[in-house]
């Protein structure tokens, strides 16, 4: 195959993409429609455009081609066709670690900035250690399993026998690479929920009592009631989503999850939601926001490529406006955990710096999740008690 090849391949799904869709059903949709790409091409064709992507904005101004080739240097162990072809005197260093191969491009390309593969540097959250996260994007996130209590022995087991390497990560949470093929080789187990490793550490905040009745406002596919349930499995729960086909999602994994007894709505918490509500009163709220998504940036790339600032200001006041909406169901003294998968500041603390200013709530305790430092998304999560 030619390097000419690959680059008219990259080129073409590079101009028909727009950002508009995530970029894995982009890439399905495409490949189907062209049915003349063997695995080959597909496989070249998907490395090149993610890559490409993580890269971000740097070196903006330079050819695309010589972008492509730089990104898939940094983010790749094996080389490439483009690699050899644009940058032969790096090709011998693929190897190296990620900090090694910063250094290479900075000597060759003086004009590469690293905080401009994620250009919206300025609305981090002060947390954030920029440089760590910045170089975090050259890296594929892993692929996070929370296991159900006594069953991670039999599921690593299952995993070694099918020649899967999996790292434990304490008594419930296995590490695999990101691309397993769990519906293959799990497709009989059900003691296991996918769930991002930050995602699962902000369970902690929950801290959920026998026969607290718990509300997750912004359930989507059920992941943080999942979570909640398993931690206290006497809760009585009520999930709820503007969309009714999260819903059905959510419903599918409860099932297999074996949770039978809980309440669901359609709700769109913009608008007045009493005749739904107005009899409940609730020991705990989650709200896990919508938001910008870009502390899972480093699962979608082209984000980083398509994301406009604006729409940060969009989020901040809707989630503000959620918020507002729900806290009045909730009990005196009991908590609210707002939680975002944002690495913004303007998502994050100053929406909790204004929950408490304009709400009847007060901080107990709030964090960034850091899942740079552990190949996992970065959440942001607060619990916040009605005054």
């Amino acid at each position: 195959m030619k390097v000419e090849h690959q680059l008219k391949a990259f080129d073409q799904i590079f101009k028909s993409y727009d950002g508009s869709q995530p970029l894995h059903r982009f890439l399905f949709v495409y490949f189907k429609r062209n049915k003349q790409m063997g695995s080959s091409d597909r496989r070249w064709a998907s490395r090149y455009i993610y890559n490409f992507f993580r890269l971000g904005k740097a070196l903006i101004k330079a050819d695309y081609t010589l972008r492509l080739a730089v990104a898939d240097f940094l983010c790749s162990q094996t080389g490439s066709l483009v690699i050899e072809s644009f940058l032969p005197a790096l090709k011998e260093h693929v190897e190296s670690s990620v900090t090694e191969k910063l250094s290479l491009v900075q000597q060759h390309f003086p004009e590469f900035d690293l905080k401009d593969v994620f250009s919206f540097y300025e609305n981090l959250s002060e947390a954030i250690e920029r440089h760590d996260f910045y170089i975090s994007f050259f890296t594929q996130p892993d692929l996070f399993l929370r296991v159900n209590a006594g069953e991670m022995q039999k599921l690593t087991g299952i995993l070694k026998q099918e020649g899967i390497t999996a790292e434990e990560l304490g008594d419930t949470t296995l590490a695999l690479p990101n691309g397993t093929k769990l519906d293959r080789v799990l497709a009989n187990s059900k003691n296991y929920q996918v769930q991002d490793l930050s995602s699962q550490k902000t369970g902690t905040f929950f801290q959920p009592q026998p026969w607290d009745k718990w509300w997750d406002c912004c359930a989507a596919s059920g992941g943080k009631s999942l979570l909640l349930f398993d931690l206290e499995p006497k809760v009585e729960l009520l999930v709820s989503d503007v969309r009714e086909g999260s819903l059905q999602n959510l419903e599918e994994r409860f099932q297999e999850a074996g949770l039978k007894k809980y309440q669901k709505k359609v709700l769109d918490l913009l608008q007045n939601n009493d005749p739904d509500l107005h009899h409940y009163e609730f020991d705990g709220i989650i709200l896990d926001a919508p938001c910008s998504g870009s502390g899972t940036w480093g699962r979608t790339p082209e984000m980083l490529y398509y994301f406009s600032a604006h729409k940060i200001d969009y989020f901040s006041r809707l989630q503000k406006s959620i918020a507002a909406n729900v806290v009045k169901y909730l009990k005196e003294g009991k908590p609210l955990v707002y939680i975002t998968c944002s690495v913004f500041k303007q998502e994050n603390e100053e929406v909790v710096s204004w929950l408490q200013e304009n709400l009847p709530l007060k901080l107990e305790k709030m964090e960034v999740i850091k899942g740079y430092h552990n190949k996992a998304d970065t959440m942001f999560v607060a619990r916040l008690t009605k005054l």
